[in-house]
């Protein structure tokens, strides 16, 4: 756990062995600020604690020195930063962040980036989901037993009475995008995706994040039938013949199938693994990465296990049962750098012709390509907000309007107040990013 003190009047110190004692009692999140004392000085100005959980490999680099730690973050948050203020958005370098060592690092930057990711405006979110998305709905029944059995998805230590309340929320984003589109259908473990964008983006950029991946990356899962998400299945033992021959025969031996790894797919690693952090480490590189990478992960953690699986006997139950499990100690970064080069080693093309998967219709694979080119042209926050500004002050002028007959002059007067407000906006929104580029840094 890695402490950074960020300062009211400006100044960010970096102190590693700060002796701020937090009770082990006591639940402290990743971004979270506290104000814990004051400066003698300036009494009202207060010292925020910023508990930042950072992966171990970032903290055990170069021997774990605190200067190298500094300056390999600081150098991502820069680049994170320059990326997300140019415009257009440079969404491959936002890519190239998130599937690198560390990931986003914060859920503070994965509320700026994953919405990018996925061509989201986060100045045009819908509405909070209501409770009217429950009536007469043909799924409000599962989802709520799914959603009131997912317990061990909230943070350890969260009041029951927080929980119930996101829990409830769930149900209702959850429905909300299935109403807005028919044609998805419910699956259990769904709600394992929903709650970790929840849980991260809140109800409104959870619920946009949730609807483009439920119509993108995750269409297949949303069939009225299993057809899709077995031929997505069938991807796995392509890929580890190509890696492992031997791995690969002893497991047709074993007639074990790919079912074990259902589970992993339709939620993303969520259902499976316990920890929160390493389920949004592995939330970053899906999201910046192919919709059938999952697939690939997959592969790379059996093959990891290839010793267990070969010293197992050699039937379904046995393998089966070996494999399900999946261990909590797994050495994310270099499985994740492993997946990566299998994904270039072996296209996903060639792999369909392998498996005689070129006549099935993958619409999450199919849509994938255009999908990420609408990614590149998308607009920097700064300006979609100056964008929501102008609009509203649009809106308000029309409102002003006289009817007609009336003078054209209050008409001409009205406009110009709208253009003198969206260039002083402008002005500021400019000077800002001048004069403030440390300051924006430590947002994250």
């Amino acid at each position: 756990m890695r402490v950074l003190v960020t300062c009211g009047w400006g100044q960010s110190l970096d102190m590693p062995a700060l002796n701020v004692l937090v009770s082990s009692g006591d639940l402290w999140t990743a971004g979270e600020r506290r104000v814990v004392a004051s400066k003698p000085s300036a009494p009202f100005c207060h010292v925020c604690v910023r508990v930042c959980s950072l992966p171990l490999s970032l903290e055990r680099s170069a021997g774990g020195a605190p200067e190298l730690l500094g300056s390999k973050r600081k150098q991502k948050l820069l680049l994170i930063h320059q990326a997300l203020t140019s415009d257009p958005v440079a969404v491959e370098t936002l890519r190239g962040a998130a599937v690198s060592e560390g990931g986003l690092l914060t859920d503070e930057i994965r509320r700026k980036v994953w919405p990018k990711l996925l061509s989201v405006n986060v100045y045009n979110l819908p509405p909070k989901p209501g409770r009217a998305v429950r009536q007469n709905h043909k799924d409000y029944t599962q989802v709520q037993l799914d959603v009131n059995r997912s317990t061990r998805r909230f943070p350890q230590g969260m009041r029951a009475e927080q929980r119930q309340v996101l829990q409830e929320q769930l149900i209702d984003l959850i429905l909300h995008i299935l109403r807005a589109h028919p044609e998805l259908h419910y699956y259990q473990g769904y709600h394992d995706i929903a709650v970790t964008l929840l849980l991260v983006a809140g109800e409104r950029m959870g619920s946009a994040l949730l609807e483009k991946l439920s119509t993108h990356h995750l269409r297949d899962f949303m069939d009225p039938t299993m057809d899709s998400t077995k031929h997505i299945l069938n991807y796995l033992m392509p890929i580890l013949q190509r890696e492992s021959l031997r791995l690969h025969d002893f497991m047709l031996r074993a007639e074990v199938g790919t079912i074990f790894a259902l589970s992993w797919l339709i939620t993303w690693y969520g259902h499976v693994l316990t920890s929160f952090p390493h389920i949004l480490r592995l939330y970053d590189f899906f999201l910046a990465s192919h919709p059938l990478m999952p697939v690939y992960f997959a592969a790379v953690i059996v093959v990891h296990r290839e010793e267990e699986v070969l010293a197992c006997d050699c039937d379904m139950p046995s393998v089966h049962q070996l494999l399900s499990q999946i261990p909590q100690n797994l050495p994310y970064e270099s499985l994740i750098s492993r997946a990566l080069r299998l994904f270039q080693r072996h296209p996903h093309a060639e792999l369909a012709k392998q498996a005689a998967l070129q006549h099935h219709k993958s619409i999450s694979i199919g849509s994938f390509t255009a999908f990420q080119l609408a990614t590149s042209h998308q607009r920097p926050d700064a300006v979609l907000r100056r964008q929501r500004q102008q609009d509203s002050a649009h809106a308000e002028a029309t409102a002003l309007l006289p009817t007609a007959g009336h003078s054209p002059l209050v008409k001409a007067a009205v406009w110009g107040i709208s253009a003198t407000l969206g260039a002083a906006a402008l002005a500021v929104t400019q000077t800002a990013l001048e004069w403030a580029p440390e300051f924006l840094l430590q947002l994250f």
